[in-house]
């Protein structure tokens, strides 16, 4: 069987780090597999989706590498939407419901107080022909739900194992409201039938829609007449290091904000396609790679501790990868070369910090000079031979300078390293000072702004 898997955001808002999570995964499988990734946009809520938010949901998936070959949007589907509805009215199991949210909310706290589980009632079945022009005549809308079987439904996940669920334990499912809108489930269905989805993975705050699902499912195949139930694999959630949701936290943890704030792609794929599994986080610049490693039964049940502290340090691990064709369009604009690029990338937490320390070595600064170290850097620049370049600059400078002063260690290299880059800490000192050359060197030695 060819996989073919999707990802569905609704366009209502930015990405952020728990749904590309899930595209993720559903990208690595359809790659590994040599399956198809699809990309649904899930539109139907049509007074909060805009086409901005859709073109951003775009862009962070092609920044990431999760490029799609299908692309479906549900509001141009509302015809066969509507079939399908009407198809389920005539065999009675899409039925009209009444009640405001009032009532409802109303309902659910009196089964609480007595103990009992919130289901629906199923009231609206026992409405007679009167009853339902009556409500109508009030102006009354009707909602619809499905009728579900209320018999268990059984599935083998490709994360949890054998589930179970007993659909007498949850409430029919509205599938279209009061306005007309169609709500998530019953377009997914439809859609994950008709464009063959072989795979659907996601949250395991899903998993009791699944059983709900199925059975829809299964009422759309039949009328159909082909079609087949995909197979299910729910994931854990994500939850930040502390173990707290995330659900506050999701506007700082965009993938358009990550992006802004220097946050390579490889980073973000790194660390999201291996929490959760038993596998180790490691930087990781290939994607191609990065899918063939990835294996549903190394997943586990446990919530997914999210770091962002995490993901800082794998930032900068893959930089220090990243070769400088890899780099070399957006360091361009930085004016960094190949020289300079591979001079600092080993202490790079962004990318843009390579601008600062092209401004550190080619631009004018003032040296740092602590008054006790005054004598030794005017010593040491003079120690500096006019025309000398290239790796022995550094390694001819230091050595000099202790056989002129006795000094060794920090005493030796701190001064000289505050002296030239402003800096205590850094890349190593000989490439950066071959590519300062002898005059810059000799300016900040004697304390003037070079």
């Amino acid at each position: 069987m060819s996989v073919k898997v999707r990802f569905a955001p609704s366009p209502t808002g930015k990405l952020h780090v728990g749904n590309i999570r899930a595209a993720l995964l559903n990208w690595m499988v359809a790659k590994k597999e040599g399956g198809v990734f699809m990309l649904r946009s899930d539109d139907t809520d049509q007074a909060r989706s805009t086409k901005e938010f859709e073109d951003g949901i775009q862009a962070d998936l092609a920044w990431l590498g999760l490029t799609h070959s299908e692309f479906a949007r549900q509001s141009e589907r509302f015809d066969v939407y509507n079939e399908i509805a009407d198809h389920l009215r005539e065999k009675g199991l899409l039925y009209p419901c009444y009640e405001t949210a009032d009532e409802l909310d109303r309902k659910r706290k009196l089964q609480r107080a007595r103990g009992l589980p919130p289901v629906y009632d199923r009231a609206a079945l026992d409405l007679t022909g009167e009853q339902k022009a009556a409500f109508e005549a009030e102006g009354r809308k009707p909602h619809w739900r499905f009728r579900l079987s209320q018999e268990p439904v059984q599935w083998d996940d490709l994360i949890r194992g054998e589930t179970k669920l007993d659909t007498a334990t949850v409430s029919d499912p509205v599938l279209i409201r009061a306005d007309g809108q169609f709500l998530y489930t019953l377009p997914s269905c439809i859609d994950d039938i008709d464009f063959g989805i072989t795979h659907v993975i996601r949250g395991e705050d899903h998993v009791t829609n699944t059983a709900t699902q199925v059975e829809i499912f299964r009422a759309i195949i039949d009328y159909r007449g082909s079609g087949t139930v995909p197979q299910f694999a729910h994931h854990s959630l994500l939850v930040g290091k502390d173990g707290e949701g995330l659900s506050k936290r999701l506007g700082s943890l965009s993938i358009e904000g990550m992006r802004e704030a220097g946050i390579e792609p490889q980073a973000i794929t790194s660390l999201l396609a291996r929490l959760g599994t038993s596998d180790p986080v490691e930087p990781q610049i290939d994607m191609g790679a990065l899918a063939n490693g990835f294996d549903f039964g190394r997943m586990g049940r446990a919530p997914a501790r999210f770091d962002m502290a995490e993901l800082e340090q794998l930032n900068a691990k893959i930089l220090h990868l990243l070769p400088y064709d890899a780099v070399k369009d957006r360091l361009a604009s930085l004016n960094v070369d190949e020289a300079l690029w591979d001079a600092v990338r080993g202490n790079l937490s962004t990318l843009a910090q390579a601008g600062e320390w092209r401004a550190v070595i080619h631009g004018d600064l003032d040296p740092v000079i602590d008054d006790e170290d005054r004598d030794f850097t005017t010593i040491a620049a003079g120690l500096v031979e006019e025309g000398t370049a290239g790796a022995d600059l550094w390694s001819s400078l230091t050595g000099k300078a202790k056989e002129a002063t006795g000094r060794k260690g920090k005493k030796l290299f701190m001064p000289l390293r505050l002296a030239l880059t402003g800096r205590p800490h850094g890349p190593e000192m000989g490439p950066l000072v071959a590519l300062m050359g002898a005059e810059k060197v000799k300016t900040r030695l004697r304390g003037e702004r070079g």
